[in-house]
């Protein structure tokens, strides 16, 4: 099983860089890798990845998940294997630092050809910089979700802020 990790310092503050990567659709609009993503439960994504003409396709379980802390995830069935996780951490000077460590087992035959981790690192901190770029030339997420989940089971999510009533006064 091989090991990549990657790590990027973002100019956005940490609740906002985590609840734009909660945003799984919006993943193909700044990751060349990734073609779609579905969302299929709270728990369970279905993602397509692609290199040139070469596509993959294959869920993955999110076995954990804090708000602005941590998401852990496996991939389950077919597909490539793997299990990995995402870390925000707020920095004194008020951006996020991201680190995302990823474990690849390889399956079948390719088992017997060693693919180097070197190019998946590679890849894999092109796409966190792509990230980057993408959260703070927008400067604000495009929603979020704040749900806990622990061994793959949906705790709770945080509440939608109370909304300000405004209140109507009589007309007359």
């Amino acid at each position: 099983m091989n090991t990549v990790e990657a790590m990027v310092e973002i100019a956005v503050p940490v609740r906002t860089v985590y609840n734009q990567w909660t945003q799984f659709k919006s993943f193909p609009r700044f990751m060349t890798v990734v073609k779609r993503v579905d969302q299929v439960r709270p728990t369970i994504t279905r993602w397509v990845i692609g290199f040139g003409p070469v596509r993959r396709e294959f869920e993955a379980e999110i076995l954990e998940q804090q708000p602005d802390s941590h998401l852990i995830w496996r991939s389950l069935g077919r597909g490539p294997s793997h299990q990995g996780g995402v870390w925000f951490r707020p920095t004194m000077s008020g951006t996020t630092t991201v680190t995302v460590r990823i474990r690849i087992a390889a399956r079948g035959r390719a088992r017997l050809v060693p693919r180097p981790a070197g190019v998946t690192s590679r890849v894999l901190g092109r796409e966190l910089r792509h990230f980057k770029e993408f959260i703070e030339g927008l400067g604000q997420e495009g929603g979020a979700w704040r749900g806990e989940i622990r061994d793959g089971r949906v705790l709770q999510a945080e509440p939608d802020p109370p909304r300000c009533r405004v209140p109507t006064w009589p007309v007359g």
